[in-house]
């Protein structure tokens, strides 16, 4: 692949790789938390969390790259406590990652959420009137019966990340080797002249990337399929 892509091309690709996986790695916990909170708990201001959280699936994604621009830009709300501390995001490959999360984050959250949904909640009542724990039940009961779920809100969450444009360029801008991702490349090959063929390229190696990501999640889903229902 190194001989078929160019460095450029190549750059991206890896940053692209990155950005998704620590995208969904930083998505994972709090969408399952979230999910299980609007599942099962019932709070003042539910309705509210649930829009604030399925709110960048509404917005224009550059509208979402602004809010975090504001907010986590060196000059933003949070951005400057978080400088002073060394941290930034603003024009980083970390903001991208951050940017992909929060757009990759409703995804996880919906499909875990129903997920949550479908399992019989007396079995979780079961273990309760035997004792156990409410975060014991979570973790011996409740997660190994969704683990399907979350997986597959883990591969919508890395395929969005893998495909996320607006909000990250508005973020973290379109900079060669340190914030162009596969989207960002995409485009900038298409507004110069002969730029069509490594566009193309990169097409493929998104397309390639995705469909080995489902055809994993596919696998390992029917996997734990059979040992939830074995165990």
């Amino acid at each position: 692949m190194t001989d078929w892509l160019g460095p450029e091309e190549w750059s991206a690709v890896m940053l692209s790789l990155k950005v998704a996986l620590w995208a969904t790695l930083g998505a994972l916990v709090p969408g399952v938390f979230v999910a299980y909170a609007l599942a099962r708990w019932r709070f003042p201001g539910k309705q509210i969390i649930n829009g604030l959280v399925h709110l960048p699936l509404i917005l224009p994604p550059v509208a979402t790259g602004y809010l975090l621009l504001i907010s986590f830009g060196t000059q933003g709300i949070f951005g400057s406590l978080l400088a002073e501390a060394g941290i930034v995001f603003a024009f980083r490959w970390t903001g991208a990652a951050l940017a992909a999360a929060v757009m990759a984050f409703p995804l996880l959250v919906r499909a875990v959420r129903m997920s949550i949904e479908a399992m019989d909640p007396k079995l979780e009542q079961a273990a309760q009137t035997l004792g156990a724990s409410k975060l014991w039940i979570f973790v011996t009961v409740t997660i190994p019966l969704i683990l399907p779920g979350i997986l597959a809100g883990a591969v919508l969450a890395f395929a969005k990340a893998m495909g996320e444009f607006g909000a990250t360029i508005t973020f973290v801008s379109n900079i060669p080797g340190q914030t162009q991702t596969l989207p960002s490349a995409i485009y900038s090959f298409l507004q110069v002249p002969g730029g069509e063929n490594a566009a193309l390229q990169l097409v493929g190696v998104s397309i390639f990337v995705a469909m080995t990501a489902l055809l994993l999640s596919e696998y390992i889903g029917r996997r734990l399929a059979q040992w939830v229902s074995a165990s």
